[in-house]
């Protein structure tokens, strides 16, 4: 008898029920590493085969020990981080285990904000300006060669969380003086106003398969900072700006080595008319972008991403 497929599902927080689900659906068993602080929520309990809690997912050596533990009772054949702080958990566990996938190198160019934005850079794709909060001397020089306001943003925080709008240079290094040890963690970039957009994807064998544009109502950045509504509507496929974006998208999924899985990134519009990338993160959106998504264009994105690992797990064609 043929053994069912093993899922190993990380979640940091409460995400990821409808891939649960389809798992579930495609006959595969799901053993669900998830945070304590998630106990109680609504978990698809009859799409789980087994349930396993810790205080934190992101404390080395204790998740390699742990997952290292369930293995020996357990073969998994695929690990799918839930969240964007998940991602590069299960790319650390990957590659202890050796299970197909994403690796440590991949998962820093959509985890870490400095590595994306050089990566992007180097491929010839259009980012704001941009120093790494390392070398004073190259500091300087950046904020005199670019005028401010300015962002200063952490490289591993999901989103808009702790970023900080600056003004002046003597802001900076208030705040660098504030990080001590914790400044080479940091990137500062220019600010660009405009309208921000997002890209969500499916992708498989470096091919871009699906992919929805839209336009946030507020930029994400404002509602973190300012309060307000989070909403966010979908842009005709034949629209010219879609077209821009897919385009960048579609380079940007090669620039950052990506062979398969399911994608969201952010774009701005700036006054020049010009777009510029933002971030990337593979992973499926958040604030139920899900949801937006499959509503605009009937596409489940955690479902998806579920039946394309199950086509390069049993050597299958795969498509939307």
């Amino acid at each position: 008898m043929e053994r069912p497929v093993t899922f190993l599902c990380l979640a940091s927080q409460f995400k990821g029920v409808a891939f649960l689900e389809e798992c579930h659906r495609q006959g595969c068993q799901v053993l669900l590493l998830c945070a304590e602080k998630t106990r109680n929520e609504a978990w698809p309990t009859e799409a789980i085969t087994e349930r396993f809690f810790m205080p934190k997912l992101g404390v080395y050596p204790d998740i390699i020990h742990a997952v290292s533990y369930l293995a020996r009772e357990h073969k998994i054949d695929r690990i799918v981080g839930m969240d964007d702080f998940d991602v590069e958990i299960a790319a650390r566990l990957r590659e202890h285990l050796r299970v197909p996938g994403m690796g440590d190198t991949t998962a820093r160019y959509f985890r870490d904000k400095l590595a994306m934005r050089v990566q992007a850079r180097d491929e010839g794709l259009p980012v704001p300006e941009f120093v790494h909060l390392l070398n004073y001397d190259e500091v300087r020089e950046y904020m005199q060669s670019v005028p401010p306001p300015w962002v200063l943003k952490p490289r591993s925080e999901a989103g808009s969380v702790g970023i900080k709008k600056l003004h002046h240079a003597e802001e900076l290094w208030h705040y660098a003086e504030q990080l001590g040890d914790q400044q080479s963690h940091y990137l500062l970039e220019r600010y660009l106003p405009g309208d921000v957009f997002h890209v969500d994807s499916v992708v498989y064998d470096y091919e871009v398969l699906f992919n929805r544009a839209s336009r946030y109502g507020v930029a994400p950045f404002n509602v973190w900072n300012e309060g307000g509504v989070f909403s966010t509507r979908s842009l005709s496929d034949d629209d010219p700006l879609a077209q821009e974006m897919y385009e960048l998208n579609r380079r940007l999924v090669k620039a950052m080595r990506l062979v398969r899985g399911v994608t969201h990134t952010e774009f701005i519009r700036s006054g020049d008319g010009k777009l510029y990338f933002l971030e990337m993160a593979a992973r499926v959106g958040g604030a139920n972008v899900d949801m937006h998504v499959e509503a605009c264009s009937g596409v489940n994105l955690w479902r998806e991403w579920v039946r394309l690992e199950l086509a390069c797990l049993k050597k299958q064609p795969y498509s939307v």
